[in-house]
């Protein structure tokens, strides 16, 4: 639960908050997890809520912020940067259930199926926003706009080609180390 917070958020900052208040809620509604035909759909179902909460507050306070400063911060790349790091700064970019979508088929191996129930979305709506999500990421780690192809592939670009293909000789579950670095090598799980 606390990796799904991580990815969902874009950052550790607050993720095993977001975990452990995903833990009290489901504890609260134990009856209600019990008796779920899939559990651990309606467990990361609290996450992906919570965390769709929490970007919004965020989102909410940094236009109040934006409205009272003048200067806002700019983010600077480090052009050194592992891929690891490149595909979590693009997958922070993504809108939430593109984001959502990615992450549960990729980094957790979960199925269309499971990423529905875990979503309370369509399969088709999986497959399009997984599809779109995967698209944009290409996108956005690709080289820019007019430069054509680059003679040899960033390494972030093909951890994303890799998470498309669903994980050339990846087969078991993703590992839960905390960050995106297993999520380039998942199998698409279903």
């Amino acid at each position: 639960m606390a990796r799904l917070a991580h990815l969902l958020l874009g950052s550790s900052d607050g993720a095993d908050d977001l975990a452990a208040d995903a833990l009290v809620a489901v504890w609260h509604q134990w009856d209600r997890v019990r008796a779920a035909d899939h559990p651990a759909a309606y467990a990361r179902g609290v996450v992906a809520n919570l965390a769709r909460s929490r970007i919004r507050s965020l989102v909410r306070e940094r236009r109040r912020v934006a409205l009272f400063s003048s200067q806002r911060a700019d983010h600077v790349d480090d052009p050194d940067v592992s891929a690891v790091v490149d595909v979590q700064a693009a997958l922070v970019r993504l809108p939430f259930r593109k984001r959502a979508c990615v992450v549960l088929r990729h980094a957790f191996d979960l199925s269309e199926r499971e990423t529905a129930r875990t979503l309370g979305i369509s399969v088709g709506t999986v497959k399009s926003q997984t599809s779109r999500g995967i698209a944009e990421l290409e996108r956005l780690l690709g080289p820019p706009d007019g430069e054509g192809e680059l003679p040899t592939a960033t390494e972030a670009e093909r951890t994303v080609r890799t998470l498309r293909s669903g994980g050339a000789g990846r087969t078991g579950p993703a590992r839960h180390s905390g960050h995106m670095g297993h999520a380039g090598h998942a199998g698409g799980g279903g």
